[in-house]
């Protein structure tokens, strides 16, 4: 297994730490993310894992990575070339954070490079699975590809010349392209042009005798069909990555929509900011590209064979079982399970609480469910629903619109700046207001964040509320393979505060007290800070702080964990992401522990546990959509609710101590700003997870006790006594 760098260490010797250096207290939040993206490469170096699993994690960081240039390396230009010289928490100035990203990234590269090169694909190959070059094709399969070409490919191509009737065409984002030299043999000429490869084509053709091979060395083989009469000289593959990040300000739009709409459009068009070749490219063909992309030469990222490992979802996705992970179906909890009637189901919520883990725990089975019920059954009055992003061919938005046609008063709130959603979103909302559904597109200058619904039924004995909140989107797509937990409850207190925050995000509202949620931007940051001191000040040093989420950067909370620390409070983090705390400093951290798990699953959750929480020993349980960055505690709406129901708090428990627990997904974060794999023969959090679930929907959950293996006492407080609260102190 590799180590999560490689080359020159990029990080802090110990001796170097000064508790009151910004550079040495925190993580820088560009580097941090990058660190996460190796952990992810490193699933790709890991020999004990599936030969297609290996090559889906190139794929998968290869799109993360494509992400990070486009939003946050676009954004560190921006400032650059602003003239920007503040800097964040830790000191480092926009063109500093560039150099290291730089760094960092190249060493990353020839990672990548080795792994699926030198590794993967001669490893498939031995097992079958070929992706070979246009030269390395007999002639009966030259001849196969050549039809290929000719019959799917060749009609939709659109050459495109350089010169001076033929301005430089505008190179799309992320598009695939050759860049072709051709000569006029009369006289000699040469001549630039640019062909763009279909993104509609299959990056891959396979051909009858199983192997594939690339669509642009397919092209670049027939090149004479599109420039006849001409000397091909040489096609190099390209791709560039432009700024995507949407600046709207919507203060200033009167119809959110379509001033999405229109930046979108404009996103298209951002500053080009990395330019991907083939290493063969000549320096007179790269100059013109630089030239022309008004880019220099340390925005070139030069690869040896396949540009653009993205692409290796189509062979990840290959029906090789002996080559892949099984995939696990999630099971319907047990007491849902058995609700054969709309009543049933609405009767077993009224009963109790409902704790989901996804994917463990069906989607489709629960939330799904719960949804589609509410949008069937009669006696449902309303159903409201917060929907930031969801899947192509979403049930969900199936169900409100079913409801809305019945009659029932449906609201959804919309969010049209979820990044990279926004096409998808603005055509689910035309699609539900057409259906007669009450849509909002959220508050001035906040994104809707949270992941809530509200659905209003009338019985016996008045109206009740049912409600589910959660930490993952309603994508029931996405919702198979990222972790999440939610809520399903009756509970009164819940139901009337999720009233109230739904008339706020569709009306107009202000110093609203709730008495289980907690909203971010208005309260969540002071209720986290002082739920943080109320720990540093329980009484005997019995302070106990335990965090799931995907990011923690924001700077004030971390001072607040610091001085936690620095009062005994024993606080260990679970932070999938970006971490900028930088743990075990003397003096500064040293009772806090950072680790991340990285596997087949994408950890989700947010859970946030307070070992005095709720009074002396007394521990609170907050779950929800929230991470410890800025954005969400200052700039997006987001809700955390505070579990109370026994049970889902015992559930809540066993899934920190599982994850504390882990040796086969973890990563530590130590001292000096390095994660390193922690090494063990244990079951992975992901399979005990799987294996819980199947064992909770076979029996009651009040018989599905944890074997006493995953106990927290495993991970004692440092009194030597478990942590209040967790296990088999939970009130």
């Amino acid at each position: 297994m590799a180590d999560a760098t490689a080359g020159p260490s990029p990080y802090l010797e110990p001796e170097s730490f000064d508790p009151n250096d910004p550079t040495t207290r925190y993580t820088n939040r560009e580097v941090s993310w990058l660190q996460f993206n190796s952990r992810v490469l490193a699933q790709a170096e890991d020999t004990s894992l599936p030969l297609l699993e290996r090559l889906k994690f190139c794929a998968i960081y290869a799109s993360n990575l494509d992400e990070f240039f486009m939003v946050r390396v676009a954004g560190l230009k921006d400032q650059v070339a602003g003239g920007v010289t503040s800097t964040p928490p830790d000191g480092l100035t926009p063109l500093t954070q560039l150099s290291r990203i730089q760094r960092l990234t190249e060493q990353q590269l020839h990672r990548l490079e080795r792994v699926h090169m030198d590794q993967l694909l001669p490893a498939l190959a031995d097992q079958g699975v070929c992706l070979v070059g246009w030269d390395d094709l007999n002639e009966d399969e030259q001849k196969q590809a050549t039809s290929e070409f000719e019959g799917q490919v060749f009609p939709v191509l659109t050459p495109l010349a350089v010169d001076p009737g033929h301005p430089f065409p505008y190179i799309s984002n992320l598009s695939l392209n050759l860049a072709v030299s051709v000569t006029e043999p009369r006289t000699g000429r040469p001549r630039f042009a640019r062909v763009k490869v279909p993104p509609t084509i299959p990056r891959f053709t396979e051909l009858p005798s199983g192997r594939f091979v690339p669509i642009e060395q397919v092209i670049a083989a027939h090149l004479g069909h599109l420039f006849p009469g001409m000397e091909v000289g040489g096609a190099w593959p390209f791709r560039v990555t432009r700024n995507a990040d949407l600046t709207l300000d919507d203060e200033d739009a009167d119809d959110l929509l379509e001033a999405v709409e229109l930046e979108l459009r404009r996103r298209r068009f951002g500053r080009a900011i990395r330019l991907e070749i083939d290493q063969t490219m000549p320096p007179d063909t790269l100059q013109l590209l630089l030239r022309e992309l008004d880019l220099d030469d340390d925005e070139v990222f030069r690869f040896r064979g396949l540009l653009d490992c993205t692409a290796y979802w189509q062979m990840a996705g290959l029906d090789r079982p002996d080559l892949t992970q099984a995939r696990f179906k999630g099971v319907v909890p047990r007491s849902l399970q058995e609700a054969e009637t709309t009543e049933d189901f609405f009767g077993s919520l009224r009963d109790q609480d409902v704790l989901l883990h996804h994917p463990y725990d069906s989607f489709s089975g629960s939330v799904g469910e719960f949804v589609r019920q509410a949008s069937k059954d009669p006696k449902v009055l309303a159903i409201k629903l917060t929907l930031y992003r969801t899947s192509g061919d979403s049930p969900i938005v199936e169900s409100l619109i079913r409801a809305a046609e019945q009659g029932k008063q449906v609201a959804a709130l919309v969010e049209l700046k979820a990044r990279f959603d926004e096409r998808a979103n603005i055509d689910w909302a035309r699609r539900l207001e057409e259906a007669g559904v009450h849509v909002a597109y959220g508050l001035v200058g906040l994104k809707i964040h949270c992941k809530t619904t509200l659905v209003v039924r009338a019985e016996a004995d008045g109206l009740r509320r049912y409600c589910h909140i959660g930490t993952g989107n309603y994508n029931p797509s996405t919702a198979r393979l990222y972790e999440d937990v939610g809520l399903l409850t009756a509970d009164k207190a819940i139901g009337d505060d999720l009233t109230q925050l739904f008339n706020f995000l569709t009306g107009y509202g202000q110093d609203l007290e709730y008495n289980k949620l907690v909203m971010a931007p208005s309260r969540l940051r002071p209720a986290l800070a002082d739920l943080i001191q109320n720990e540093a000040e329980a009484a005997g040093g019995s302070g106990r702080i335990i965090f799931k989420m995907n990011s923690l950067v924001d700077a004030k909370l971390i001072d607040e964990m610091y001085a936690a620390n620095q009062a005994g409070v024993k606080i260990d983090l679970i932070v999938r992401g970006i971490c900028c705390l930088r743990p075990g400093v003397p003096g500064l951290s040293e009772n806090i522990s950072v680790r991340s798990l990285v596997g087949r699953y994408l950890e989700h959750s947010r859970i946030f546990y307070f070992g005095n929480g709720r009074g002396p020993g007394l521990p609170a349980h907050y779950m929800g959509s929230a991470d410890l960055m800025p954005r969400n505690l200052d700039r997006r709406v987001e809700v955390l609710v505070r579990v109370d129901d026994e049970e889902s708090c015992r559930r809540l428990d066993e899934l920190l101590e599982i994850n504390l627990a882990d040796d086969s997904l973890a990563w530590d974060l130590r001292a000096d700003g390095s994660y390193h794999r922690i090494s063990g023969v244990g079951p992975s959090a992901h399979d005990q997870f799987e294996e819980l679930a199947i064992e909770r929907s076979r029996k009651p959950e009040t018989e599905a006790q944890p074997d006493d293996g995953l106990r927290m006492r495993a991970y004692p407080h440092p009194g030597g006594l478990a942590a209040p609260g967790m296990a088999d102190q939970t009130p």
